[in-house]
This record gives C-alpha cells, structure tokens and sequence, in this order.
C-alpha cells in the first residue's frame, strides 16, 4: 500500500523559489573583487538566476552538461549557481589556489562547456585556455572592462548577457536524483577527484544543516561564509541560507582577519564559517582593533581540527559559541556537528568545554563506525577510547566518483575516509589524525594534532604543524613547524618546555624549527606533505658522520 501524499521532486530550483516568495526583501549583502559594496536581496538573486538560465539556454547547453565557475563568493556567483543547477545543468566549482595542471585536469576531466570568472582570474584563465580546448564560452562575472575586452577579445560579460534576458524561467521539473554539482577533491595525492552531487542529496544535506543541532540557521539570522563557495559549496550555506531565509553577507576576495572583522561589525553578521587558520586571523585582528564582535552568536570551524585554546579564546574574550564540525568534499560536506545533548547540561563547564574539543556527532541522515582495519573485520566498541578507522554511510555520502564507475565504498557499503578517531556511545567522533599524518615512534603511534592543539595555545605562536621526521633509531620522530606571533623573541626550547607535564615526555617534538610562512592549501589546510619534503630528512641530517 502507497500512501497517499502528494510527491514532489527535491530540487534546487525550489529552495530558491522558497527564497523569493517568503523573503524576498532579506539582505544579500556582497563585497565586490574592487573591495566596493553591493546590498541586493533574495527577491533580486531568484530574478537574475532566472535571467542567467535564459542566457544558458540562449547558448544551446544541454541538460547535465557541466558549467564551471573560478568565482569568490559574492552575489553575481550565487546567482549563477541557481541559474545552472536549477535550469538542469551541473555547477562546477573550480578552486583557484590549485596548481594550472590541475586546473587544466580538472576542466577537462569534466569536460566543461562554459567557463566563468571573476576578473580576479583573468590571468588564470587565460593561462590555461589553449589546454582546456573542451570550453566553449567564456563569461566574467561582472561589468563590461574595457581592459579585459582587450586582454580577452572572445569573453563575454555577465552583466550585459543578464541585461537583455527575461527575468521569466520555468525551471523545469527534473528528476531530484539528477546531477546538480560538481566538486573536486584537493589533489593531495595524485590527481583531484571528482564528487558529484545530486539535487536530491543537496537539498537533503540543506534540511541537515539548517537544524539547531547543526549550524542552527533560521531567518533571524545574517550568516557569513568566508569558507569559500569553490570549497565543497561553501559547505552547503548558499542552499540552506535559501531553505530558511537569512540574510547572507558574502565576504568576497578580502578574507584577511581586519577585513571580517569590519564585515562582522559593520554589518551585524550571527553566525559565521570557516577554518581554523581564518578564524585564528580573526582573533588577532579583533584583538589588534578592540573589537569585541558583538553580534557574533556563533561560529563554525571546520577543515582542519580546531584548537581548544581558539575555543576558549571566542568564548571567554568574545562571548561566541565555537562550534566543532567535520566533513570532507566526499560527505558534501557535513559529517558531524559538536553540539551537546541535554544531559550535558549537567556538567561543569571544564567538562562542557573538553567535549567540545570533539569534531562532534552526526545529524540525521548518517551513520559512522570505527574499525579496526579499512575492510572492517571487526567494528571497534564505541567507548571514546580506542581509536580506529572512520567510515561514513548516508543521504548525501559518495558512492562513487564522477566519471569512475566503480564504487569508492566497502563490501557492505560504507565510505572510509581516511581519518583515523574514537566514537563514543552518544556518537561523539572525534579525530586522533588523518592515517597518513599519524607518527609511529618506536612502535608506538603519536597524533600530530594533539601535538598541534598543545603548542598553538602558546601565545608567541601564530600558526604550527607536527610532521613526522624520519629516526634512525626510532623510525619516526615528531618535530614542530612554527611561524612565530608578530615581534615574538620565543625559542625553541620555550617552545620545548611549554609541552610539560601536558603530555608523555616520549611524545614531545625533537625539534622545534621556526619558518617564516607555512604553506597552506586551497581550502586553508596546511600542506603536510610539502613540509614532510622539506623537513622529513632534518633529524637523520643532525646525527654526527
């Protein structure tokens, strides 16, 4: 027996459509590439977007094929986004800080029919633009420019194109398992890959995020992605931002901590996302200005594991809840989210603070297990102890990757992830490190992210990582990568001593070595892997000939 409810097909069209009939006058605040200010609203996105699927159609597209953007977030790149996917082509964002080959293999492995970009990029795409040879249209993102007109003679520009279109489209009525984006993983070993969403799995994912056991959105609030759109879709804010209806201040190229901070106060942003490494920007420009960031609720941290003492700092300095979260572009990216239960309510308010160091427990919709070994012959007991293997299974989990018909999950269906953590009885996952970051010293494994969570909180260190160093004796030794806090004299044995008593003495770093810059990916995570190359041999290049 059926029953008798009526059906209808979850889209990405009618989040926007939601948006446009219920709050239409909310702000949609964007900072422009020229650092200028636009204010629109969703009534204008949802006319634009309609505007820009006529352009598309106008240009012969077929459904399902790709459209990429290299875009920051600002207004002009969320209406495109519900322009493609809606009129039932596939978005696909395209990081800008990846290396030109990859850019050039990830273009073509989608096999993208029209290109568009902020002028930011210009250079970028004129870079690759002989090799991707699969694009048929340009189109910058902004006003006509005389000087890219030049640079650029076939480019079209977006406001021109908008401009003699119809602010009248009937989205079509796709099937919800329809593709609607495409995300690329970050490459760091081998070539990127390619997850590609579904409208089905998106709008799922908006619902899961939204929730106040998640990132806790609704109308009242104004949000601030400053992860970027180009990283897993902004971890899906521009979609459940439409579902609810809140404003939404896009902070563009100017992700610099003085910059967010003027955007959070002069705009009286609630809630805000991003990375460690940008939030940690943040508490020093607010520091520097006197800012106390007073309409700031709360903000999400993910990417990278977020150090307790960042914790501490936003609440005790700035009275704004920090929210551990985890995911990766193969979950969509939301995976868990750290908000505590009602019987947590009952602890003090060390114990509160210690459960927060956990990424968190996942929402409706997923389900995680730790095993003992990456096929999972024995599932690990959920005590919070004893760490494992992370797989993931649920409405918005890779099956496979794009263009790779094989599937990318376990025999019984699950998704590793490449993460090794704990799990507790209340669903509490929290991560030791990735498999490839841990550090095994004599047999014993060290977790270079509870090496980094100590030393960040030493106050002369702006930005650390723990690799692992190859030992003669002990294999591996960990040692600490550190650019020092602005007119900071500390040394390496402060550093050193600052890990008593806080740890085992055999998991200190041999090493402290002080760089004036760590580089850090596109998606604002530190590159392990270039420091392993550059620092992997430095224990074996000290012992005596």
């Amino acid at each position: 027996m059926i029953g008798n409810m009526m059906f209808q097909p979850l889209l990405i069209s009618s989040l926007i459509e939601h948006a446009a009939q219920y709050h239409a006058d909310t702000a949609i605040i964007s900072k422009n590439t020229d650092g200028s200010m636009t204010e629109t609203t969703w009534g204008q996105i949802s006319k634009n977007s309609k505007r820009f699927a006529n352009v598309l159609q106008s240009l012969g597209l077929a459904v399902s094929d790709r459209v990429a953007t290299i875009a920051w977030n600002n207004h002009r790149h969320l209406e495109t986004w519900y322009g493609i996917s809606g009129s039932g082509l596939v978005c696909h964002t395209i990081n800008p800080r990846l290396f030109p080959e990859q850019h050039k293999y990830i273009v073509n492995d989608a096999n993208d029919k029209v290109l568009i970009f902020d002028k930011t990029f210009l250079n970028l795409v004129l870079s690759i633009k002989d090799s991707i040879p699969y694009v048929e249209e340009y189109i910058c993102l902004d006003a006509y420019d005389e000087d890219i007109q030049r640079a650029f003679p076939e480019v079209l520009f977006y406001d021109d194109l908008i401009a003699l279109q119809s602010d009248v489209f009937e989205w079509p009525d796709l099937d919800e398992s329809k593709a609607s984006s495409l995300c690329y993983t970050s490459g760091t070993t081998g070539n990127p890959k390619g997850v590609l969403y579904s409208h089905r799995s998106t709008v799922l994912h908006s619902y899961a995020a939204s929730l106040p056991d998640s990132f806790h959105f609704s109308a009242q609030d104004r949000i601030m992605p400053v992860v970027p759109m180009f990283h897993v879709n902004a971890w899906g804010t521009p979609y459940s931002a439409a579902m609810v209806g809140c404003s939404m201040v896009l902070p563009g190229p100017m992700l610099d901590g003085a910059s967010l901070v003027e955007l959070i106060d002069r705009y009286k942003v609630t809630n805000a996302l991003g990375v460690p490494t940008i939030w940690q920007g943040l508490l020093n420009a607010a520091y520097q200005s006197g800012s106390k960031l007073q309409s700031l609720v709360r903000n999400i941290v993910g990417g990278a594991a977020c150090p307790p003492s960042m914790l501490q700092a936003f609440k005790d300095d700035f009275q704004c809840e920090t929210v551990h979260a985890w995911g990766m572009t193969e979950t969509s990216p939301l995976g868990v989210v750290n908000q505590l239960k009602a019987k947590h309510s009952e602890l003090d308010e060390s114990q509160q603070l210690r459960l927060r160091y956990a990424q968190g427990r996942p929402p409706y919709g997923v389900s995680l297990r730790i095993c003992h070994d990456e096929k999972c012959t024995v599932e690990s007991v959920r005590d919070g102890q004893i760490p494992g293997h992370l797989q993931i299974k649920g409405h918005w989990i890779v099956e496979s990757y794009f263009d790779q018909f094989e599937h990318s999950l376990t025999e019984d269906g699950w998704f590793d992830t490449g993460d090794i953590a704990t799990l507790d009885e209340d669903g509490f996952m929290q991560i030791c490190d990735r498999s490839k970051d841990l550090i095994k010293s004599g047999g014993e494994w060290i977790s270079s992210v509870e090496l980094e969570n100590i030393a960040i909180a030493h106050p002369e260190l702006e930005l650390v990582a723990v690799i692992a160093a190859s030992h003669a004796k002990w294999d591996e030794r960990p040692i600490l990568i550190a650019k020092k806090a602005a007119a900071s004299s500390v040394s390496e044995a402060d550093v050193l001593a600052f890990y008593h008593n806080k740890i085992a003495k055999w998991q200190i770093p041999d090493r402290v070595i002080f760089v004036d810059a760590i580089p850090v990916g596109g998606t604002g995570k530190i590159l392990k892997k270039d420091l392993r190359e550059m620092y992997g041999s430095v224990l074996l290049e000290e012992l005596p000939a």
